[in-house]
């Protein structure tokens, strides 16, 4: 029963990551793309330089001959930045095939389904947390959502003070009840122009 639980924990587990992980298949089409283009375009050089036809480009004679005397016929700082260029490229591509790109989601606790929630979603519940709390119309009251915080910014009638600690544990006991894996601390700002009238 103990090895069912545990198994049935890392299959959540796994699925909850699957959402919250944005995928890089759209990266990596455009980077095989882009590579099978160029080796399409070399196979069909050498055929048609085989073949005794003109080039559809640049022969492949052509191009090794201009490769090899691009270090003498090119400016160094345009080699410099060119390489530049390609290294950044380099170090792009290498950093988004092993670093997990997110999503704007947070994963419940849950020990029987994968749940998550969109930023989008506890933004909307901050919201309407903190303009119930300090009784705001809604357009008073703006929420935004990062992966460890709740940013909270109330605009007040003009002449009206808000309780900025009643507003916080409003949004902290909302945000509680989701039972969020990582708990997002909640920052509430409180601006000083207030919005005129009543």
């Amino acid at each position: 029963m103990n090895n069912e639980n545990a198994a049935k924990a890392r299959q959540v587990n796994r699925l909850n990551l699957r959402e919250i992980r944005s995928s890089r298949s759209a990266l990596s089409v455009v980077s095989a793309s882009a590579l099978l283009v160029a080796l399409l375009w070399m196979v069909l050089e050498l055929l048609l330089s085989a073949t005794g036809n003109p080039a559809l480009l640049m022969a492949p004679a052509e191009l090794a001959q201009r490769t090899a005397s691009v270090a003498t016929a090119t400016i160094p700082g345009a080699l410099v930045g060119a390489g530049l260029a390609l290294a950044l490229a380099g170090v792009g591509l290498l950093a988004a095939a092993c670093l997990p790109g997110t999503k704007p989601r947070h994963i419940l606790e849950n020990a029987r389904a994968a749940v998550v929630v969109d930023s989008e979603v506890l933004a909307a519940a901050a919201s309407r947390s903190a303009r119930t709390a300090a009784r705001l119309a809604p357009e008073q009251v703006t929420s935004s959502v990062g992966r460890k915080s709740i940013e909270v910014t109330v605009r007040p009638t003009s002449g009206h003070a808000v309780d900025v600690d009643a507003i916080r544990d409003a949004v902290e006991g909302e945000t509680a009840g989701y039972r969020l894996r990582k708990p997002l601390a909640v920052k509430v700002a409180a601006s000083r122009q207030g919005v005129v009238g009543a």
